[in-house]
């Protein structure tokens, strides 16, 4: 009887260990709503806007953006007439960086 409630008690221990260190073992998220790749703006001003999780630096083509408590972010800029190339970032604790890549025409 009591090595079956250790057994149980030590798998529910390991069960909850995994749970809690999956998301430092996968590292930052980073997805952006807008813009959407090839997108035309046609005033030139463009809406950054996404979600980056476990991510402690987020940046757009180097320059920090600061997410807000449920790491939501939001930058609008204008940019010139052309194809503009920008580069999102995040970063966490432990080295670890994803990107995401998005191309916009200005015309």
């Amino acid at each position: 009887m009591t090595r079956t409630l250790l057994a149980g008690a030590l798998c529910a221990l390991l069960i909850y260990g995994f749970i809690e260190i999956r998301p430092l073992l996968v590292g930052p998220v980073l997805s952006v709503r807008t813009p959407t790749s090839g997108a035309h703006y046609t005033d030139g001003i463009v809406t950054i806007a996404g979600n980056a999780q476990r991510a402690t630096s987020l940046t757009l083509d180097g320059s920090p953006i600061l997410p807000d408590q449920d790491g939501r972010f939001e930058r609008s800029l204008a940019f010139p007439r052309g194809t503009s190339i920008l580069t999102l970032a995040a970063l966490d604790r432990f080295g670890r960086k994803v990107s995401v890549t998005r191309t916009i025409y200005v015309p």
